[in-house]
């Protein structure tokens, strides 16, 4: 049977002795882990937001070179911002930071706030992220509950709940933040996030090197698979699309999606909904003023988004006018300047 709330209580209160020394130990050695400034945790939490650490890395890396602090990120245009981003995804993700740094400017004359409630007030920032700043910069006694998190105590607990229900989560971070040890505050909640990353992974976790298996309900009732319970996945729709790489002169058009929905506002290959078919396709590209001269088929594509998938169809069109309702970008704009999301730069391959 599942843990009562004594056993409850013994576990959590056993969490600290256990975990700290076995990260000081196991920890890997991740750039911003370096130090505890507040804005490379912030960035390092953002960007970790829905991707995996092995893609961060080298984007964090390149993000803090180019904008090392508050005060430059705050001043970046938006296109140069985005095109640092550019892969990452989540592109809202980016401008929400520039909105947080300009706030951190104005309202805390450039310093970054130190609690998880004036923390919560920033643009983008939701009660994990704000855990995980308060308590890795700040040593404050403040839990980040993430899926990870929500995984190892319902594992740990023996809890049946689904891992979805808000009052799971509710809990699970009062009596977290009860046994927050009085020194290595950030490093307690950096352990918790390791444990989930490497070893209390979703499948075929690592139970023999765990260093909770002793308060482990789900270990003593045979249960580690069956933990966390998961929600039901709502199946996500399909939308079907026609994408347009339109060449002139060795220049590529582009075109801004609009300021709201999907990729909001973001460089995009030109594209329309539906699968057309060549002939479609082809009077298309006549109606925008681009006079095609030859047009041909491209692999079919798709890409994933957290509620949509896009089916892909594309067509290669040489064109004889650059038309003035798009943006003609050469090899090296298009490199250099302009961020677009991979859904439409998968098409640039070829």
């Amino acid at each position: 049977m599942p843990q009562n709330e004594m056993e409850k209580e013994q576990a959590y209160r056993a969490l600290p002795k256990l975990l700290l020394p076995w990260y000081r130990e196991n920890a890997r050695i991740l750039p911003w882990r370096e130090n505890t400034d507040p804005y490379r945790v912030w960035i390092s939490e953002i960007m970790l937001q829905q991707t995996r650490v092995e893609a961060v890395i080298g984007y964090y890396e390149r993000f803090l070179r180019e904008l090392p602090d508050i005060k430059a990120l705050a001043e970046t245009p938006e296109d140069r911002l985005l095109k640092l981003w550019e892969g990452l995804g989540y592109y809202s993700r980016a401008r929400n930071l520039q909105k947080a740094a300009r706030v951190i400017l104005t309202d805390y004359a450039g310093k970054f706030p130190d609690t998880v409630e004036e923390i919560r007030k920033l643009p983008g920032i939701g009660p994990y992220t704000a855990g995980a700043i308060a308590s890795i910069s700040f040593e404050r006694a403040a839990a980040a509950v993430d899926g990870n998190v929500l995984r190892i105590i319902a594992r740990i607990t023996g809890d049946f709940r689904p891992i979805d229900d808000p009052k799971f989560k509710k809990e699970i971070t009062a009596s977290l933040e009860a046994v927050y040890p009085a020194q290595g505050r950030g490093d307690f909640t950096q352990a918790l996030m390791e444990l989930g990353a490497t070893v209390c992974v979703p499948r075929s976790p690592r139970c023999d090197g765990c260093p909770a298996r002793e308060v482990c309900a789900a270990q003593r009732l045979q249960a580690v698979e069956r933990l966390p319970v998961m929600p039901e996945k709502k199946a996500k729709r399909t939308e079907l699309k026609t994408v347009f790489l339109l060449e002139c002169d060795g220049c590529i058009a582009l075109t801004r999606r609009a300021a709201k929905g999907l990729l909001a506002g973001l460089w995009a290959l030109p594209d329309l909904d539906g699968a057309l078919d060549e002939s479609q396709a082809l009077l298309a590209a006549e109606n925008w003023g681009v006079r095609p001269q030859k047009i041909s088929r491209m692999a079919d594509r798709s890409h994933i988004f957290t509620h949509v998938i896009w089916r892909q169809t594309g067509y290669h069109v040489l064109c004889a006018r650059q038309d003035e309702r798009f943006v003609w970008a050469d090899r090296e704009a298009l490199e250099g300047e302009y961020a677009l999301p991979t859904a439409y730069k998968q098409f640039l391959s070829r």
